[in-house]
């Protein structure tokens, strides 16, 4: 299910919309943004999963955050 609502963007956010739209990269704006949207709340989630997973073992080590961004492309 959608939900429309309204929402206030910078003009270069919206150009950079615009021009994804243009460049076929995004089905439209309204897509757009629904996807950022999206890939905010994700990183969200794993922040609360990555500070309980800290809590229980504690935060990670040099070479384990070496390796998470080297998997990641970070």
């Amino acid at each position: 299910m959608r939900k429309r609502l309204t929402v206030s963007v910078d003009e270069e956010t919206v150009r950079e919309a615009e021009a994804a739209v243009a460049a076929g990269s995004a089905p439209s704006v309204s897509a757009w943004v629904a996807e950022a949207m999206s890939q905010r709340a994700q990183r969200e989630r794993l922040k609360d999963v990555l500070a309980e997973i800290r809590g229980e073992i504690g935060p990670a080590t040099d070479e384990e955050t070496a390796w998470a961004r080297s998997v990641l492309g970070l």
